[in-house]
């Protein structure tokens, strides 16, 4: 393990306590609330970006580090996982390369959070819907 590598603070929070919502407001009127990574707990958000198998799936973490992803038992039936949705992952404190999968969210509510400026800059792919032009060959 890297000697410079920022450490999680070990900030003792009860299993009970709410996770930080962003309430998803349209209108004037609340719709739902939307989970954030608890960063006392270490999670972090990250990106699918190969599935594996067996509830494992490649995750591109905020801070560009690749982990296998492991869906968690009351996830695996409940939510169906893609490529490229972004996730909530909690990163295993003994294994560097291994993390558990705790929330999807949906693409409408990846691009809520681009569009209220939640997501780290690495991680923001839902912006305004706007796919880099690619240039047309020459004839």
């Amino acid at each position: 393990m890297d000697e410079n590598a920022p450490v999680p603070p070990t900030v003792s929070e009860p299993p009970d306590a709410p996770a930080p919502v962003v309430e998803v407001v349209e209108g004037g009127e609340e719709v739902g609330r939307l989970p954030l990574p608890r960063r006392q707990r270490g999670e972090v958000f990250g990106m699918a970006t190969q599935l594996l198998g067996a509830a494992r799936i490649r995750v591109l973490c905020e801070d560009n580090a690749s982990r296998m992803g492991r869906i968690t038992g009351k996830m695996k039936k409940k939510m169906w996982i893609r490529e490229g949705d972004l996730l909530i992952v909690r990163p295993w404190g003994f294994q560097e390369g291994k993390a558990d999968i705790l929330f999807r969210y949906s693409r409408t509510q990846a691009t809520y959070l681009s569009r209220r400026k939640l997501l780290p800059g690495s991680m923001d792919r839902f912006g305004t819907g706007e796919e880099p032009s690619t240039p047309e060959p020459a004839h």
